[in-house]
């Protein structure tokens, strides 16, 4: 049931922010289309709780209430920032709005761009950790919790991944491309024989 009700949640983010987007873009409401959008951290929280009754009506602490709990962490860190990365290019597009900025692409300032990314990671992975400790402390010494700390270990772990890698862009920092200094002198192709 909780696998059935996060497939359930993730379709209905994306049903609300096209409705959201439609009502804002296609029918000129834009009142309605945010009452729309505030209604997305609804399922989230329709998700908790029905975890929590779950867990309270006996169930075994499983990777569906880790899943869980990690779906959550990562709709409370990336989901605002999904809609509004979906909102710049549906204005782009449909309503003449300026092209959405594009993230950088080299040096530095790409580096803080990924460091900013793996920040919402951070974010996520807290989230995540923290509701499963809850469920941790909920279910009590009474039952088995190693699935539900094997997701708090995989939470860190994909943090730690996503840190290395986002580390990388401020270790090596990508080059922009350079340009000839004499345009007159072009490169003759290298053969081999």
């Amino acid at each position: 049931m909780i696998v059935t009700l996060i497939v359930i949640c993730e379709v209905g983010f994306w049903v609300l922010l096209a409705a959201g987007l439609l009502l804002r873009y296609g029918l000129r409401m834009p009142r309605t289309s945010v009452a729309v959008l505030l209604c997305e951290p609804v399922l989230e929280v329709v998700l908790l709780v029905v975890s929590a009754i779950d867990l309270k009506n006996g169930a075994e602490p499983d990777w569906k209430h880790g899943l869980a709990a990690l779906y959550i962490g990562y709709t409370v860190a990336y989901g605002h920032y999904t809609i509004q990365w979906i909102d710049g290019h549906v204005r782009h597009r449909f309503a003449g709005g300026p092209p959405p900025k594009k993230p950088p692409r080299y040096g530095m300032a790409r580096a803080r761009f990924e460091g900013r990314l793996w920040l919402r990671t951070v974010l996520a992975a807290a989230v995540a950790c923290l509701l499963l400790q809850l469920a941790v402390w909920y279910v009590g010494d009474g039952g088995d919790v190693s699935s539900l700390r094997s997701w708090q270990l995989t939470a860190l772990r994909v943090t730690g991944i996503h840190g290395l890698i986002a580390l990388t862009y401020a270790v090596w920092p990508k080059r922009p491309p350079t340009k000839d200094k004499d345009p007159d002198q072009a490169r003759e192709p290298t053969t081999w024989w």
